[in-house]
């Protein structure tokens, strides 16, 4: 059949214009693939700015149609930003969490992503211990992860030790405070405690209530500030009690001059240049007292670190621990390339980098083998042999009652506030 002239340069037509549409389709679709999301972290300095700066290179290098838009702030810098933008309703994308109560709130608040099948399906992410996934996921969803596990231990300085005759750390409260005061006598302080930035003397108040009470005193607690029925709360006798505890070390002499304004750099320092016999602290502290110390180096090999000792009578044992780590949480409205991303900083190649050159002790199965920090190894036996995990208080509840557990630790070891007030000051502040 011959077709008109006419019938031919409608179809030639009807061709030019459907091949336009596919054409205006495609450069549609390439525009629509381009992504941008963003990513708040707090690793200002040294190795942890140049990890995250290297993924995001990596990154954005095997997918070039992705801008990540970079926030990295202080530790305390941060917190106040991201209480605004959470205010606001519109979460980062991805950023730095802690979990626990704080991760709790963003999540009952409807402000963060469901990512359980992505975790699940994800051959690094699921290798991840249960109970340290479990501290980035509410209501049964995972909306987080930790890509580092660590725990509160004493740092302490061996020479000062054997100086007053004691070749190990105290697994005896009684046996503690002996060496203590032997240390003060030497003219040494036992104790820096940097009770001005108040967390840190909130982890000392907390061991003593775990060590006298044991797990159960903190087992009802939640961010919810939900009572289980015979959970007593910050009203069971062993949280008053540990104040008391706390109290009576400063009454004694055992802290440093001038502690209750005492900054972490401060106290860290006075470890770093064997001015204190030992500091409470995560697993950071080395790397603190380093850089804060007066040589830059800190005590070197003399520095050596132990669990918080048990107290006789009291339900705790030497096996339970304090910790708590570093990880990040999805924004609601995150992209699919925003998980992606996460995975990527997570795979087991990246947190083995990571690994090899910070303070961390990673979380995904095999990165641990990356680890060259020896005084990181040691904390990682701790963690390996406890037989409880508690994340850090303050973390564990909500940001405010966070907060005022921190300030009511103070009000105690300045005086303001008897153990009992500060107490049942904290138990209103958590059931309201």
């Amino acid at each position: 059949m011959k077709l008109s002239k006419k019938v031919v340069l409608v179809c030639i037509f009807a061709v030019l214009a459907l091949g336009m549409v596919f054409a205006g389709g495609k450069k549609d679709s390439a525009a629509d693939s381009k992504v941008k999301f963003s990513f708040w972290h707090i690793g200002t300095v040294g190795a942890d700015r140049a990890f995250y700066d290297d993924c995001i290179a990596e990154f954005t290098a095997s997918h070039p149609n992705v801008e990540i838009e970079l926030t990295v702030l202080e530790n305390e810098a941060f917190k106040t930003k991201l209480a605004t933008v959470m205010q606001s309703k519109n979460p980062p994308d991805l950023f730095w969490s802690w979990g626990g109560g704080s991760l709790a709130e963003h999540a009952s608040a409807g402000l963060l992503k469901d990512i359980t099948k992505e975790v699940a399906a994800d051959a690094d992410l699921s290798s991840i211990a249960e109970g340290a996934l479990k501290l980035f996921q509410y209501d049964g969803k995972q909306t987080g992860v930790p890509h580092d596990l660590g725990a509160v231990t004493f740092w302490y300085n061996k020479d000062i030790l054997a100086s007053v005759g004691y070749d190990s750390f105290p697994t005896d409260w009684d046996d503690f405070i002996v060496m203590c005061k032997k240390i003060k006598a030497a003219g040494i302080t036992p104790i820096s405690i940097a009770a001005g930035d108040k967390w840190p003397a909130m982890h000392f108040w907390a061991y003593l209530a775990l060590r006298i009470g044991g797990s159960k005193v903190f087992s009802g607690f939640t961010a919810e500030g939900a009572m289980p029925a015979g959970f007593k709360g910050f009203n069971d006798p062993a949280f008053i009690k540990a104040g008391e505890m706390i109290k009576e070390l400063a009454d004694m002499g055992l802290f440093q001059d001038g502690f209750l304004a005492s900054s972490q750099n401060d106290g860290a320092a006075l470890v770093g240049n064997a001015e204190a016999a030992m500091e409470l602290m995560g697993h950071w502290a080395p790397g603190v007292q380093n850089d804060n110390s007066t040589t830059g180096k800190g005590i070197g090999s003399a520095l050596a670190c132990a669990p918080f000792p048990a107290i006789k009578g009291g339900a705790g044992k030497v096996t339970e621990v304090i910790g708590g780590g570093n990880g990040l949480e999805v924004g609601k409205n995150a992209p699919k390339e925003a998980v992606e991303f996460l995975a990527f900083i997570m795979n087991k190649a990246q947190l083995s980098k990571f690994a090899a050159v910070s303070s961390i002790i990673p979380t995904v199965a095999g990165t641990e083998a990356a680890m060259t920090d020896e005084n990181l190894k040691l904390v990682k036996g701790i963690v390996d042999e406890c037989t409880f995990y508690q994340l850090y208080l303050d973390q564990l509840l909500s940001p405010a009652v966070g907060g005022a557990v921190n300030d009511n630790v103070q009000y105690i070891l300045s005086g303001a506030k008897t153990p009992a007030q500060a107490c049942a000051d904290l138990q209103k502040a958590y059931e309201e």
